[in-house]
């Protein structure tokens, strides 16, 4: 039994509120005259006979519980030698799924399927850096009164001077259509003259998925998850991927919007449980740093840098 099976099983039983299996480290016990127990009187209990379902060396079996138990967790069942738990495909841009495969084995040798895969490959790589608008004003009612703090309106030229330090050539930046994303956007886009700016209502705050484990100051309504998180995974979807396969140079790509779709975000990329998106912090202003290879790797080069900026010009709201 492997391993995984074996945590399946405990998390199972547990679950039904009885234990149905338990891996316990038995260590290895003190030889007493061989491996049976003495009894009183000197005689020895004789040795139990190994069967089909003898635990593992160093795994203690209980009884197994009258409960059915439920189906494991996709990722304790996966099986061992995998590679992980990285969908490869998980943009839906992988080369092989964008080729009829059905009228490559009736129609065309290898040849030609290697020419196609060709065809199919990204090339460059997406540089997605996701900017958190600054400090604003929390007691406005509506979001036109909900507009950047001085302070906000500092870390925002902050924000866009340590951007435009990086030397990059940066293609565009897109951002939430909220005031205080827009209002960042304006004040770092005066530090990257000459860069397109798009507004976009995918990248409005919201509620991307209730979180685990659940926090008692934040719960929105079960209907605010299930409007908001669609729109979110939309953004998610529509702006985080692969290059396409007729980009030919690396793309540096600003997105200016909110703490929660950003952590959301790069739960997905990094194909973390979602869920986990709170268990994440972000400073007003901070810069988070998303790579996405050509191959449709994903890494994580920085969450939520606020290290540009004076301590007394950090916040949190």
């Amino acid at each position: 039994m492997s391993f995984r099976r074996a945590l399946a099983l405990a998390a199972c039983g547990l679950a039904g509120g009885s234990v149905l299996f338990s891996a316990v480290a038995v260590g290895k016990q003190p030889a007493r005259g061989g491996d049976a127990e003495p009894r009183p009187g000197g005689s020895a209990a004789p040795a139990a006979v190994p069967s089909a379902s003898a635990a593992p060396p160093g795994l203690l079996l209980l009884p197994p519980a009258a409960a059915s138990c439920p189906p494991a967790p996709g990722w304790i069942e996966r099986p061992a030698g995998t590679g992980g738990y990285w969908d490869s495909n998980w943009d839906r841009r992988e080369p092989l799924a964008l080729i009829n495969l059905k009228k490559k084995n009736e129609e065309t040798g290898e040849e030609e399927l290697a020419s196609r895969l060709d065809h199919c490959k990204a090339k460059a790589t997406r540089h997605i850096f996701l900017i958190r608008h600054s400090q604003y004003n929390l007691d406005g009612r509506a979001d036109k009164d909900r507009t950047l703090t001085p302070l906000g309106r500092e870390q925002a030229e902050l924000t866009g001077q340590r951007l435009a330090s990086l030397g990059l050539k940066f293609d565009q930046i897109i951002h939430s259509s909220m005031t205080r994303a827009t209002e960042t956007t304006e004040i770092i886009s005066k530090h990257l003259p000459g860069v397109k700016k798009i507004s976009t209502d995918l990248l409005r705050e919201g509620a991307p998925i209730e979180p685990d484990p659940p926090v008692s100051h934040w719960k929105p309504e079960a209907v605010q998850y299930y409007e908001d998180g669609a729109r979110i995974e939309a953004a998610f979807r529509n702006f985080i991927h692969r290059a396409d396969v007729k980009q030919e140079e690396d793309s540096y790509e600003i997105f200016v919007c909110h703490a929660n779709v950003i952590r959301y975000i790069v739960c997905r990329a990094l194909q973390f449980p979602p869920e986990g998106w709170l268990r994440m912090s972000l400073n007003n202003g901070s810069i988070t740093h998303l790579v996405i290879r050509p191959n449709g790797r994903v890494a994580l080069r920085t969450l939520g840098d606020t290290g540009f900026m004076p301590p007394d010009k950090i916040t949190r709201t």
